[in-house]
């Protein structure tokens, strides 16, 4: 009686946890490290240009609430890892352009730069926001490659559950001006974005995403409501 008891036990138990609905976080993704220089020159450069920019005396990027999303308008990782490694001036100004993330066309995800620190990837968002560069020239050609989006799909899902980031704030950079971290203090430069990743194509990413993190303990969060920008 005993023994039989253990038994039914044992099978409640196991059909409770069958049914139960605990999900795992998502697992973090192959990553290549190939960090780019960023030593203490261009961290004075970073803190320099967020002062100016954003107001804040940091190098650092203390909590992100926003992914971007980039292509890199060129055919190779080596071409986009040596324009972010070079520390050009853009716009007249250092430091010069990068992405935290570049995920390559066979998949390959690259980290250049941690996440803790500020990159400038997106005017108006680099001191609240990681960003994401695909090797390629059109956001057409990276949602029809399923080895590069995937592999996107998931750098992004992972990121959003290790920083809590909604759906919402997964964003291209066409986007930036109607996100609600968007400040920018230079006036000739408040309406400045780019056309990579436009709002059509975002919808396309950000549905494979909500796909994807519905398997997951990834909270989505509330829909977007874009504010108006005014440019």
């Amino acid at each position: 009686m005993k023994v039989a008891t253990i038994a039914i036990v044992a099978l409640v138990l196991a059909a409770a946890a069958a049914g139960s609905s605990v999900r795992e976080s998502p697992a973090r993704p192959r990553i290549v490290l190939k960090p780019i220089p960023f030593g203490p020159a261009r961290r004075a450069e970073t803190r320099a240009y967020a002062r100016r920019h954003y107001g804040i005396d940091t190098w650092r990027l203390l909590h992100p609430y926003v992914i971007v999303e980039h292509f890199t308008a060129s055919d190779s990782f080596s071409s986009a890892y040596n324009t972010f490694a070079s520390n050009a001036p853009n716009l007249g100004e250092l430091p010069g352009v990068c992405a935290h993330f570049v995920v390559d066309r066979d998949g390959t995800i690259y980290r250049l730069v941690p996440p803790s620190i500020i990159c400038r990837h997106t005017v108006g968002l680099n001191w609240t926001a990681i960003g994401v560069e695909h090797v390629g020239t059109s956001d057409a050609e990276i949602l029809h490659n399923p080895r590069q989006l995937q592999a996107s799909l998931r750098l992004t899902l992972w990121l959003m559950s290790r920083y809590g980031i909604r759906l919402r704030n997964v964003i291209g950079h066409n986007e930036s001006l109607t996100s609600p971290y968007h400040r920018e203090r230079v006036a000739a430069w408040r309406c400045q974005t780019h056309a990579d990743w436009n709002r059509a194509d975002m919808q396309i990413y950000r549905a494979a995403l909500a796909r994807s993190a519905r398997t997951y303990d990834v909270k989505l969060g509330p829909p977007a409501r874009p504010v108006q920008s005014g440019c």
